[in-house]
């Protein structure tokens, strides 16, 4: 469907692709790999025609419909959201609009001359408005909606009012419900909570269409995928396989290309030693003309190109009373809408709590409660003695200082720590090389995650409370968090809607649904095992 044959393209200084090559077929189900700025949006764009390689061509079957979604979504408003969605939904929306227009027309006075034109093309629209099956179209967009957790009130509000993150749900909407031949989906799962993850995911399994998508949720994408293209260094690269498949194959290669270059590179050591040690005797002059030939056509094995992960350790947190927080009879609400009704829960050390609920079930609130963002309208929270705290949300990201680079930021929150150890930190968070000098302000969404992190880790609290910590962070650097919280001899309290995530650091599980607090004993795993669902939005 999708043909990719050795392109090249350049942005500035930056050689994106090198005669790379990649194919996308009917049916297949691609997941577009690579580090960030490899050039995987440039390749979506590319597919689109918004952008033109430099060299090489990609072709398209004759008469395919692609649907792209970027986390560029645009201007939204004046329009419900059921609205904005299904005007969205390709050829069928342009058929609906036409036939509301012939309907407005039909009962036109001014227009009565020519009635007889207009009811015979209202016939033809209508035929092929049935033959796209339009008159499901509002059932099915509201399905998607709802999928994607919408309410019946927020679809029939309107879009402009929405904020980013679900004017993102819109867009998405707008692609699902077209269902073309083609979809490029640019990192779908962000934004979503795990209920409209898992939605989502079984929509995209079903599609028939071919799909290439990106995604920061390893076990969305392993789920979905049935071949792997991995962007590195300017070429393309398949795989056939999930995602886990993919990350074997790639470890494997990655091992033997090391040890072949170690190889060589110790044969390449002897022999150059051998020419140094001989080349000036004459009765060697042969042997070493012979061995220098040699070494001229030998063709080298270059080391693994992939940056290694760096691996990031906590130092040792002090250590806490037994008793981390307690929370009793606690009341919460909002205006007319009540939270919490008498919640007690308590946290005692080296326990590693995830707190699962719907959208609205007060998974946030609760952590700002521990975290004393807010106060209980009725009821206690107290924190044992000697517990260190440290609160991560998402407004830990705005108050990082625009002015001030990546490195300062870090100098200014631990002035007496050498400079090394605060680049090896940030080496371990993604930014190396000139990436420490930039300013705050021009950093994107996932680079300020990574550096209040980095920022909040670096002397380490006895107690984390995390609101979404894997939210813009990359599966590498996911990775790295999940092996370096693996190790962390405090206390975590969290909210995460990547699976892998909860599977790997919780040992408790704290759910909130309508019909009361529960709470379960062993981690997510064993969560998922008792009730038989992913999330509780799920349960039947």
């Amino acid at each position: 469907m999708i043909r990719l044959d050795s392109i090249g393209k350049q942005n500035g200084k930056q050689l994106v692709f090198i005669e790379a090559s990649a194919t996308l077929l009917k049916g297949e189900k691609v997941g577009l790999v690579g580090p960030n700025g490899a050039g995987k949006t440039t390749l979506f764009r590319l597919i689109t025609g918004e952008e033109a390689p430099d060299e090489g061509q990609v072709s398209t079957d004759r008469g395919i419909t692609i649907g792209y979604f970027s986390q560029d979504v645009g201007d939204m408003a004046g329009k419900s959201v059921l609205a904005e969605v299904m005007d969205g939904a390709g050829p069928i929306s342009v058929i609906s609009a036409e036939l509301r227009a012939l309907e407005a027309a039909m009962v036109d006075p001014d227009r009565a001359d020519e009635m007889d034109a207009i009811i015979e093309r209202y016939g033809e629209v209508q035929a092929r408005f049935e033959e796209l099956d339009g008159y499901s179209l509002e059932g099915r967009a509201s399905e998607v909606l709802a999928g994607l957790g919408f309410t019946q009130e927020m679809m029939d509000g309107d879009v402009g009012r929405l904020s980013g993150g679900w004017k993102m749900r819109v867009a998405l909407g707008r692609i699902l419900l077209m269902r073309p031949d083609v979809m490029l989906l640019d990192e779908p799962s962000n934004h979503l909570d795990i209920e409209s993850l898992i939605w989502l995911e079984a929509f995209l399994k079903n599609f028939d269409g071919a799909l290439m998508m990106t995604s920061h949720d390893r076990a969305f994408m392993n789920r979905i995928v049935n071949k792997v293209v991995e962007i590195d260094a300017g070429s393309l690269t398949s795989y056939s396989g999930d995602y886990e498949f993919y990350a074997q194959q790639r470890a494997l290669a990655e091992k033997q290309q090391q040890a072949q270059f170690e190889r060589q590179q110790a044969m390449l050591a002897k022999e150059i030693a051998f020419i140094e040690r001989f080349k000036a005797r004459a009765s060697h002059a042969a042997q070493v003309q012979s061995r220098v030939k040699k070494l001229d056509k030998i063709e080298r094995v270059e080391p693994p190109r992939r940056r290694q992960t760096v691996a990031f350790e906590f130092q040792p947190p002090p250590r806490s009373g037994e008793d981390v927080v307690s929370l009793k009879n606690v009341h919460k609400g909002y205006g007319a809408r009540r939270i919490y009704d008498g919640l007690d829960f308590h946290v005692r050390r080296r326990e590693r709590w995830c707190v699962m609920g719907v959208n609205g079930a007060g998974k946030s609130t609760l952590l700002k409660l521990v975290a004393g963002e807010t106060v209980p309208d009725d009821g206690s929270v107290s924190v044992g003695g000697s517990v260190k705290m440290a609160y991560f949300a998402q407004h830990a990201m705005e108050v990082l200082e625009g002015e001030r680079t990546v490195f300062e930021t870090l100098e200014d929150a631990f002035p007496q720590a050498g400079q090394g150890s605060l680049r090896s930190l940030l080496g371990c968070f993604g930014f190396s090389g000139d990436d420490v000098e930039k300013k705050c302000r021009v950093l994107s969404g996932g680079e300020k995650a990574r550096l209040a992190m980095a920022r909040m880790l670096y002397d380490p609290p006895n107690f984390l409370v995390l609101d979404e910590p894997t939210n813009h962070l990359d599966i590498a650097t996911k990775e790295m968090l999940i092996a370096a919280l693996a190790d962390y001899e405090g206390t975590m309290l969290f909210v995460s809607h990547d699976r892998h995530f909860l599977a790997a650091l919780s040992n408790r599980v704290l759910e909130l649904t309508p019909d009361g607090i529960h709470q379960y004993g062993g981690g997510y795993i064993e969560y998922v095992a008792r009730t038989g669902q992913e999330a509780p939005g799920l349960r039947t």
